[in-house]
């Protein structure tokens, strides 16, 4: 079994920072993807930056230039630091990680981005 706890999430002002963190647990594959999503009210889930265990990396148009996500593999965790926030990246936010096939969810964390 395969568990992913977010956290770092809160209310921010426009043009803001924040950063998430997800720590995996249980057993999984070191050869894997870890991501993260996110879900606005009545939107889809939409991919807002992937990363593979060797470092490559790739992100929603949306983001690009103000998100950076990374990884450290000897504590099994995904960041995502945000800045130059706007209202628009407000959302739920989740981690994600893929291997073999499987995928896993963490429970999401709040993202809002408010004056």
């Amino acid at each position: 079994q395969v568990q992913l706890a977010e956290s770092g999430g809160g209310l921010v002002q426009p043009g803001g920072s924040l950063r998430l963190s997800c720590a995996v647990s249980g057993t999984f594959s070191r050869n894997n993807v870890m991501g993260w999503y996110r879900q606005a009210p009545g939107k889809e889930r939409e991919v807002v930056a992937v990363i593979l265990s060797g470092g490559s990396t790739n992100y929603g148009d949306s983001v690009k230039g103000r998100f950076t996500i990374s990884r450290d593999n000897t504590k099994n965790t995904v960041y995502l630091q945000m800045n130059s926030l706007k209202p628009e990246d407000t959302a739920v936010y989740y981690c994600h990680i893929n291997f073999f096939g499987s995928g896993f969810w963490g429970q999401g964390t709040q993202v809002t981005v408010s004056s």
